[in-house]
């Protein structure tokens, strides 16, 4: 019997493998500021933890406030092992946040929304530049 459960999803910078098999998760965030709109996210990743057992395909779609589809990875298979888990990593770059806003990361499993995650998406204020008249 083919089951999945996703323990967590973690939206960040980069992903890197280190020694021993470790995951190393750089600048996890929930909100992202920006001065101006458009703007552009360089790297986005995602990182999915499953445990389980079985054969499965995921994907991760980011999407707009008005549920666009901005950014979408490409299916990807993986196995899990009896008693084991796996990580899944999707990256993305180059995303464009078109305005400030709730955005959404879905991950699908086997075809399946199994998670939604919020990213908010924030326009900073920029400081008004005194001028002096002498």
């Amino acid at each position: 019997m083919n089951n999945a459960q996703l323990i967590y999803s973690v939206a960040c910078d980069d992903v890197r493998i280190e020694m021993g098999n470790k995951l190393s998760l750089m600048g996890i965030f929930e909100n992202l500021f920006f001065p101006s709109f458009p703007s552009m996210l360089l790297k986005l990743a995602v990182a999915n933890h499953w445990m389980g057992v079985g054969d499965f395909e995921t994907q991760v779609r980011v999407l707009a406030p008005d549920g666009r589809e901005i950014a979408g990875s490409a299916q990807s298979r993986f196995r899990i092992e009896a008693q084991g888990y796996a990580d899944n990593i999707s990256f993305f770059t180059n995303v464009t946040f078109e305005r400030a806003g709730r955005y959404t990361i879905q991950t699908l499993l086997d075809g399946k929304l199994v998670s939604e995650k919020h990213i908010y998406v924030h326009q900073i204020q920029q400081p008004q530049s005194q001028s002096t008249v002498n």
